[in-house]
Order: C-alpha cells, then sequence, then structure tokens
C-alpha cells in the first residue's frame, strides 16, 4: 500500500523554458514555499525508508528511482550550462535539497531553504557558472584548457 502512494506521489520535474540556473535556483524556493506549509512532513520517499527499512524493497526501489531523477534532472540542467563535472555537482545539490529538508524537520525554519540556496550559488559560482550577473574568474567549463600567462 505504501508502495503504491509513492508511486503516485512520484513525478517528474516539469520542464520549464526558464534559464537552467534560475530552474536550479528556483527548486529552493519551491522547497522554501513548501517548508512554510503548516503540513509539511519531510520526504515522503525517506520518511517511508525510514520506517519500513531498507528491507522493503518495492520502497526503497521507488525511493531510490525519485532521488535518482531529481539528481539526473539537476545534473542535465547542468550539462547544458557546460559545467565539466555536472554529475558530481548534482549530487551535491541533491545534498543540499535533502539536507535543507531535514533541517527544516528539526528545525521548523522555512530559512534553511534560503540557506541552501546560497550554498548552491556557491557551488555553480565554483564551477564556473554566471550567477547573478557575475562568473567567477577561473571558469572550470568543459570548452577548453584554462590558460594562465604560460603554454598550455
Amino acid at each position: 500500500m505504501i508502495a503504491a502512494y509513492l508511486a503516485r506521489r512520484f513525478r517528474q520535474s516539469p520542464s520549464s523554458d526558464k534559464p537552467p540556473v534560475e530552474q536550479i535556483l528556483g527548486t529552493f524556493d519551491s522547497l522554501e514555499r513548501r517548508f512554510a506549509s503548516k503540513d509539511f512532513r519531510g520526504c515522503p520517499f525517506v520518511n517511508a525508508v525510514a520506517e519500513l527499512g531498507a528491507e522493503d524493497r518495492a520502497v526503497k526501489k521507488i525511493a531510490v528511482a525519485f532521488k535518482e531523477s531529481r539528481r539526473v534532472w539537476f545534473r542535465d540542467l547542468l550539462l547544458q550550462l557546460d559545467v565539466a563535472d555536472a554529475d558530481n555537482l548534482a549530487t551535491q545539490l541533491q545534498l543540499l535539497v535533502d539536507g535543507s529538508i531535514a533541517l527544516d524537520l528539526v528545525r521548523d525554519d522555512p530559512s534553511m531553504a534560503r540557506a541552501a540556496k546560497e550554498a548552491a550559488r556557491v557551488l555553480l559560482g565554483n564551477a564556473g557558472v554566471e550567477v547573478g550577473g557575475h562568473i567567477p574568474p577561473s571558469s572550470p567549463r568543459k570548452r577548453g584548457p584554462i590558460r594562465r600567462g604560460g603554454a598550455v
């Protein structure tokens, strides 16, 4: 029964015409709105695995698939931004999402999403992504080697 409930809750991230950076950072704005809701109880996928244990293979399979779909969504947006290690950065962004959910539950503080968004800005900037009109001086993008005063 719980697996069926989770299967109904599993939704792919909607496609959007917004720029990839706005979609990524908008994730945290959406989380903050959800955290402010009186009925927010955390991630139902994590909650189900925590309650039932990893032995419930059907529930764990759905939870893993949901979390992976979100990570892949981040990765695909990062690939559009030409980030060199999009897979790793996508995992880091997913950690910020899940961490902010956990902190909100413990602290009952929707601003945890804002803190995660600021951390995401730093990660994106460090990856050479222009965030808010600013692009870092050293950009580890895939477009070619970074030249620093000498032959490469």
